[in-house]
């Protein structure tokens, strides 16, 4: 493929650092200064008269940049965040396009009429899932294996042993027990 101006651009600020150094820093640090905003983890100043007042908003962004550069100074979190991001997007693509065709089909007025219950609660599961593994696909092990494929070995060669057959049936007794008492408060609230 024949270079471009912007193709030029990319590969400039690629040897600049910006994606390695610069982005994730802006990643990190954006999220963790939004986390203690919300959070109020170091508390309030000012406000009068029983009214909460304003964050201490020079201490969450000393803690932010902080955990930002030390988040940048090291090579494997910047590689598991790089890798999880972009996962990520493509995940919340996915899901996007997924809404997109079901809104396709229903009109917003169907859409509201319409209750999702289960279908939405295991679209939820299967993004949650999803995350998941792809944090464990974002992780290396010093062999160089992801988490994902040391657990899926893992699992593989242990499947017809006792403890994952236990582990199996516990996990199938919980949601049987969730599905049985959700029944109960239902039918009890309906009455």
């Amino acid at each position: 493929m024949a270079p471009t101006v912007l193709g030029n651009v990319v590969a400039f600020f690629d040897r600049l650092g910006v994606y390695d150094v610069v982005l994730p820093f802006l990643l990190v640090f954006t999220v963790v200064y939004g986390i203690l905003e919300r959070s109020k983890v170091f508390g309030t100043q000012g406000g009068n008269d029983g009214e909460e007042g304003s964050t201490k908003k020079n201490l969450n962004a000393m803690v932010a940049f902080v955990i930002g550069f030390l988040v940048v100074a090291s090579s494997k979190i910047v590689e598991a965040v790089s890798r999880v991001s972009s996962q990520m997007v493509i995940l919340l693509l996915l899901g996007m396009f997924f809404i997109m065709a079901v809104g396709f089909f229903y009109k917003k007025e169907e859409w509201e009429k319409h209750d999702l219950g289960w279908p939405k609660h295991a679209f939820i599961a299967l993004m949650f899932v999803s995350l998941i593994a792809i944090f464990l696909g974002a992780i290396r092990l010093d062999s160089g294996q992801t988490w994902l494929e040391f657990t899926w070995n893992w699992l593989a060669y242990y499947w017809d042993s006792a403890a994952i057959a236990s582990i199996i049936l516990i996990i199938g007794i919980i949601i049987f027990m969730k599905y049985i008492t959700n029944e109960e408060t239902s039918s009890s609230n309906g009455n």
